[in-house]
Order: C-alpha cells, then structure tokens, then sequence
C-alpha cells in the first residue's frame, strides 16, 4: 500500500502545480496593481467581492486587484495567513447535492496590518491607482447610533483620532486622512463602497465620514460630501466561519495545505448603485447588477434573508439545534419562517424588480438547508445588538403603523431575550457573544420579574415599549418561552390552536 501523498501549501511558488490541479489564476499576478483597498478582509470578502474581482481580473482587467487592510487586534492572523500564501486562497461552494467546488482566488495581491504602519495604509489610499475603497467591517463598525442614526462622538477609538497630530488608527481617520491628501494633491477622491448589511448602507458610510472629517477640519468634511460618492449596496452569499474540519477536507480531497479557506453556498449576488468618483470596472461582466436604485433589493435582502436567520436563531439554540440546515429542515421552523416572511416581512417591502418575492422565500428555505454548508446557530446569534435594531425593528415599526401583523416579529425580540439570559432550557450556559454582552445579560435577567426589562433598553429599541400593541405580543411570547419552552411557543405561534 502506498503512502499517502503529502500535503503541499499554496503559495506563488507551488500555483503552477495547484493550477493544473483545480481551477486557479492564469493571469499574470505580477502585473495586477490594486485599483480597490478593502478594509475587513473576512470571510465573506473572500467568497464575494474578491471573487467577483478574480473574475475580472481572469478577464484581463488587471488594474483592478485588491489591497486588503486589517485594522482590529484579530486581523493579525490574516495578515499572517495571507503572507505565507502570498495572498492567494481556496474558495469552495458546497452544493446541496454534495458536489464540492473548489476554485484559487488570486485578486488580492497586497494586505497591510494598520496598527503596524498606519502611514503605509495613508500611502496605498493616497495614491492614484486606487479609485474605490470598500468596507466589510460589520454593522457595528460604523459607530452610528441605531435610534438617533447620528455619529457617535464619544467613542474612545474615535476621540483619540480627533486629536491633534494624532495617527490615525480607526478607518474614519484613515480614510479622512487619505482623502485630505488626494484633496491637497489634486487626486480625484476615490468611491467609498460599504457591503456591510445595513439599508442604505453608503448613506451610512457617507455620513460615518463626514461627521468625523468635519470634526476633523470642516472645510475637508463638507469637500468630502460634495465630492465623493458612496454607492449603496446589497450583498448576498451565506458564508460560514472557517473550521478546522474545512481545512482538513480541502487536506484530504486535493492535499492542499490551506491554512485559511473559505467556504460558502453556490448563491452569489451583489447589487450596486452605479455611481463612482473615478471609474470603475465593468463589474456587469463580472456578474454584478448595476442599478439606478438599490434600496428594494437592499430591503428584501435585510428583512426576509437577515431577518429569517434572526427570526430562526434563538428559537434554534433554545430548541436544541446547534447547525443551520437542521432547524431549516425543521417542518416546524420552515412554516414559523415562511409565516414571518409572508406575513410580516414582504408586506413592509416595495417592488423589486425582476424579482418573484414568493419565489425568493422559497429558495431561501432551501438555502438555508443546505446540509454541506453547516453554518452553525451560534453565528447567528451573534453581535445580535448590531443586528435586530437594523433588520428587524423596522419592520415592527412599519407594521405597527400600517395595523400588520407584528405576533412573529414580537416573538422573535422575545427569543433574544430569553437567549440573552445566557442560559438554556437544559440549564447549559450560552456564551452571549455581544459588543453589548454584559448589559443584555443583566438586563434579560431581570425580566422573569420585570418583563418588559429588555425591550426598555431605548438605545436598541428606542419606544417601542410604549407600543402597547407590541408590549402585549412581546409579553405573551416571552411568557410562553419561560413557562412552556422555545418549541411549544413555535407550534401556538403556527397553529394557534395549539
């Protein structure tokens, strides 16, 4: 019996091998220069953005590779990852059917760690041959109050970029800076393009921008205002946390030692606003839908796609389920998810174009149980203060004011808050992973005696608690939970005769 083959790693060096193997960059990556700076180099910038580029760049437009830019603690490990591998990774759709489709990404091709040098990040954002810079750096990561919708100034990372002759270190300054630079120099500013998943999330980034630039030097905030543009967005593509067990298959089927892959569903999309500073390229050749208007595409994403992994989540983690496609083949779970989207979510949604919204929450079901894929609950659960204020708040308050219905939606703010007791039905902790962890614990802790303890938090649901229509559905559901459980509060939300 022979010896297994060893494993070799992927890098510059071993591609050539790698590209007779699997499908991998045949274009030059010598000669690409990055036209795009990405900041927040995660998962999901690795199975999106960057391989709609690596379709580009396999087209022959090679002014268009990407520069990645780290700047919390964490992006360390990338910065080391990708260094060993000369920025080049495996990407793999994991189909329903159990197919396995690997591909090399080759479009980045530079990455900077910013606490290490802040002026090299300056410099790369500075120069001419980078005309967008794009953000992946969560909801959370704009520092935008969720009720009052402004800056919020008196974050610590941001005031110590606010004072004088200080280095910048948050993206605000790094990019006001950079921006000052292009303005002194004569340079055409570059388009800033968010793809986190937030409605109007380049209205968002602009006013990020601005209020720190005008803090900043005013003349430079209301130059930025004027002159550069911030497209909005929508992106789509389920993308798990990597595992150890990921890399092993990638290890086992190829022996490609790949010590960061990304895995993902074959379902991609990404919808633009077709508005830029200085020239894009042709994304439409890419596979990017360029639009006039984003926002019904951006809405029917957030609520019915964001919304549904919410909605589903807690209810999951409390029911038992530790992996996406088990509550999402749920029979239960499936009918409470269609009733949220038919009955609560699409009705807050505009027309989309070109698209059969029924259709779509149908595919979602199936997206969402996808067997190969194995998102875990947890993830979900996760920075849910960054998310349910975004995705699912708006359409409470919109169906409260059109006399909708709200038994669903309410149930889900209920399933966080008996999450967030960080606690399950079995008396096992849950590990609450939240900016906000400690003030959510505390205050879901509260409520078997104050139930109304966690949605008083007006900072996460500004007056919704004076909505008595809201209160009342809140309350019963939340009663429900403690008294009988996630699963029976499901099955009376379903089958009312229950």
């Amino acid at each position: 019996m022979s010896a297994p083959v060893p494993a070799r790693p992927l890098n510059a060096r071993t591609l050539p091998y790698w590209s007779e193997r699997l499908p991998a960059p045949a274009y030059d990556r010598d000669l690409v220069t990055p036209g795009v700076v990405h900041f927040g180099v995660g998962g999901f910038h690795r199975a999106h953005q960057a391989m709609y580029h690596d379709r580009l760049l396999a087209a022959g437009t090679l002014d268009w590779g990407i520069c990645g830019v780290g700047v919390m603690p964490p992006d360390r490990r990338m910065q080391e990852v990708l260094a060993a591998q000369d920025c080049l990774y495996t990407l793999v759709l994991k189909h329903s059917d159990g197919r396995y489709e690997p591909r090399v990404i080759g479009s980045i091709v530079e990455y900077l760690f910013a606490p290490d040098d802040p002026e090299a990040v300056i410099k790369k954002l500075a120069a001419e041959s980078t005309r967008i810079v794009s953000l992946t750096v969560t909801e959370g990561g704009y520092n935008v109050d969720d009720v009052t919708g402004e800056f919020d100034v008196s974050n610590p990372a941001v005031r110590r970029d606010l004072e004088p002759d200080a280095t910048p270190r948050t993206i605000f300054g790094l990019i006001t800076e950079a921006l000052s630079r292009r303005r002194d120099q004569g340079t055409a500013p570059f388009t800033v393009v968010s793809c986190d998943n937030l409605q109007d999330n380049g209205q968002i980034a602009r006013r990020a921008v601005t209020a720190f630039a005008r803090l900043k030097q005013p003349e430079l905030g209301d130059w930025i205002s004027r002159e550069v543009r911030f497209p909005n967005s929508m992106v789509d593509r389920i993308t798990p946390v990597t595992t150890d067990d990921d890399r092993a298959e990638i290890t086992d089927r190829f022996g490609l030692d790949d010590n960061w892959p990304v895995v993902c569903e074959p379902y991609t999309q990404w919808v633009l606003e077709d508005t830029f500073t200085a020239g894009r390229p042709p994304y439409e050749d890419a596979g990017v839908q360029l639009v006039g208007q984003v926002e019904p595409y951006e809405l029917m994403k957030l609520r019915l796609l964001n919304g549904s992994h919410q909605a589903m989540c807690y209810f999951a983690y409390l029911t038992g389920y530790r992996l996406v496609h088990e509550a999402a083949q749920d029979p239960l779970f499936r009918t409470f998810l269609l009733g949220y989207m038919k009955q609560e979510a699409a009705p807050t949604l505009p027309p989309v174009p070109g698209v059969d919204l029924g259709a779509y929450q149908d595919l979602l079901i199936e997206r969402f149980a996808n067997p190969q894929v194995k998102d875990t609950i947890a993830r979900l659960c996760e920075y849910s203060s960054d998310r349910i204020p975004k995705w699912l708040v708006p359409v409470i308050r919109q169906q409260l004011a059109t006399g909708g219905e709200i038994s669903r939606s309410a149930a889900v703010v209920a399933s966080w808050a008996r999450y967030a007791e960080g606690v399950d039905e079995q008396g096992e902790p849950i590990d609450v992973v939240d900016r906000l962890a400690d003030t959510l614990t505390r205050l879901a802790r509260r409520q078997r005696d104050n139930p109304d303890a966690f949605i008083a938090n007006r900072d996460l649901f500004g007056s919704l608690a004076d909505n008595h229509r809201f209160v009342a559905a809140y309350r019963s559901a939340l009663a429900s939970l403690h008294q009988r459980g996630a699963r029976a509060t499901l099955q009376a939300l379903t089958d009312p005769g229950a």
